[in-house]
């Protein structure tokens, strides 16, 4: 079974801000609700997360043909009734 996680208001939320952010800082989750439904999710800040480099992750995997930027072209004049360069 999984334990539920503690849910505040946001009124709560916004007058115990410190207190919640040092226990989500510890690993200990929460949600933050409005009117009775759930807004956010705060959760630890995992800095290993939130260095990833994306940039260039898949250099030397794939390979993109030289007509890239006119690849379909046909096919695009032909929904505009036009004819493909």
């Amino acid at each position: 079974m999984v334990p539920s996680m503690q849910t505040v208001t946001l009124h709560d939320a916004e007058c115990q801000l410190g207190r919640l952010v040092e226990q989500a800082a510890l690993g200990k989750a929460f949600i933050i609700s409005k009117a009775g439904r759930p807004m956010v999710k705060v959760i630890p800040f995992d800095p290993v997360a939130g260095n990833i480099e994306r940039l260039g992750f898949m250099m030397g995997e794939i390979s993109v043909p030289e007509d890239f930027d006119c690849m379909g072209s046909s096919a695009i004049a032909g929904f505009f009734n036009e004819n493909a360069p």
